[in-house]
């Protein structure tokens, strides 16, 4: 028996002792996974009970955590779930549309309250944000994307945009679009950030010629480019940290 499945039977002992009442194993499991998230949080659930805890919303009458642990098998993680498509989730015996849609609405909520940690207040004050809201919304992405974030003169944020999308390993940029968005815009500055769906986070020839376009092109219009970040679901790198911003 696995570390977490110990941890999810102490965890069902502790909450049948407080319900006094000891029921079978299979009897009752959809209450006592939400007596466990009431009392000890969704972060104490293994990534299957998780899943199978969201699932109960959109299936009503099924046992899923078969289909929760199949899921998770399918994408390799429960992050890999989260950020598949409707159609790919299609491919899984079981999950029909309301399933699709339930998922697809939990990461966007996930999206939206990282994004929201880096609206309200000068984007530069919590680096480790701006970082978290990239790397959920772009690092399992499975095309390349290029994305703006455009700052005033106080660095908060003025306008979050996806600039470019592209192919599985490259994405066309045109600096002069992205120099002349940062004018209509008003930006003191802006933050290049893309991401590298194979997972390698080492930046590309490619990428460096191209950054060093866009400083280029931004220069002239006193607009700064403080970053280029490079994200993945193995990570993230930072041009600047690395160098090659200078």
């Amino acid at each position: 028996m696995t570390k977490d499945s110990d941890d999810t039977l102490l965890l069902d002992m502790i909450v049948e002792r407080q319900t006094g009442k000891e029921e079978p194993h299979y009897s009752g499991h959809r209450d006592r996974l939400r007596r466990k998230v009431l009392t000890f949080g969704a972060e104490t659930l293994p990534d299957y009970e998780l899943l199978e805890f969201l699932l109960t919303f959109a299936i009503p009458r099924r046992d899923v955590k078969p289909l929760a642990k199949e899921m998770i098998a399918a994408f390799d993680s429960f992050a890999g779930v989260m950020n598949a498509s409707p159609e790919e989730l299609a491919r899984v015996k079981g999950v029909k549309d309301t399933t699709a849609a339930l998922i697809a609405a939990v990461r966007d909520c996930a999206v939206r309250l990282a994004k929201n940690n880096i609206s309200d207040a000068p984007v530069l004050a919590d680096w480790n944000a701006v970082i978290a809201y990239c790397k959920i919304d772009m690092g399992q992405k499975k095309t390349e994307c290029l994305r703006v974030l455009f700052l005033d003169s106080r660095g908060r944020l003025i306008k979050d945009e996806i600039v470019q999308k592209g192919s599985v390993n490259q994405t066309p940029v045109f600096p002069r679009e992205i120099a002349k968005r940062a004018l209509e815009l008003e930006a003191s500055s802006i933050i290049m950030v893309h991401n590298h769906p194979a997972g390698d986070l080492r930046p590309s020839k490619n990428d460096i010629v191209m950054t060093k376009a866009v400083q280029n092109a931004l220069t002239p219009l006193d607009i700064l480019l403080l970053d280029h970040l490079i994200v993945s679901k193995n990570g993230h790198v930072s041009f600047k940290a690395c160098g090659y911003l200078k």
